[in-house]
This record gives C-alpha cells, sequence and structure tokens, in this order.
C-alpha cells in the first residue's frame, strides 16, 4: 500500500500491512518511493502519514481508544 509522507509529500511503500492496521502501533515500516533503485526501509510515525488523496488514516488505526465511551452515571 502506498501512502503520502506529509512532511514532505513523498510516497512510502507499507512493508507489512498489519502494522498499520494496529492502533497500538505507533510506528510503521516502509520505503520512500523515488526513483529507479528500492530505498532502504525506514520508520515511519503513522501520524505523519495520510492517503494519497490527502485523507487522513482512519482514527481506529492509530487510536487505540478509539471507541471506548466514557459513560458518566
Amino acid at each position: 500500500m502506498f501512502l503520502t509522507y506529509t512532511p514532505d509529500g513523498s510516497l512510502v511503500q507499507i512493508k507489512r500491512l498489519q502494522d498499520l492496521l494496529d492502533p497500538f502501533e505507533p510506528l510503521v515500516e516502509g520505503r520512500f518511493h523515488a526513483g529507479e533503485e528500492i530505498q532502504d526501509p525506514q520508520s515511519f510515525l503513522k501520524c505523519e502519514l495520510r492517503f494519497p488523496s490527502g485523507e487522513p488514516l482512519p482514527r481506529c488505526w492509530i487510536d487505540p481508544d478509539y471507541g471506548k465511551r466514557t459513560v458518566a452515571h
């Protein structure tokens, strides 16, 4: 899967989709998609990644508390 690295707009190829979907994992491993040579893998903060369309990642992928409700009694 390709995502956009927001600090500079570069495309990043995510190595393991499972890490991207895990809300308890703040980092994902990927490679910049630039040039003809395969780039070395590196870690990226999920909060700095977006879909190429500009949409943010779903909150359930980045927030471990997503879905928890605080109910006042």
